[in-house]
């Protein structure tokens, strides 16, 4: 259920979560807008914060630009 799969690249949830991220967000906003559950939602993000792809101020999330590149293409 990783968001980052072992070779480094984002999973399809991974993908989903970080483009529903249009601005910061919560985990229950982010759950609602890629239809992922809110457990996930916020494992994945600890493990998105951790890649830097995402950053955390409270209970909001943002995307970086690192983030941002990683699913440029996709």
């Amino acid at each position: 259920m990783a968001c980052i799969e072992p070779g480094g690249a984002l999973s399809p949830s991974g993908v989903d979560m970080l483009k529903a991220m249009k601005e910061p967000m919560t985990a229950i906003e982010i759950a609602a807008l890629s239809s992922q559950p809110v457990f996930k939602v916020r494992s994945s993000m600890r493990e998105l914060v951790d890649a830097g792809l995402v950053t955390t101020d409270g209970e909001r999330y943002s995307i970086t630009g690192k983030g941002k590149e990683a699913i440029q293409d996709q």
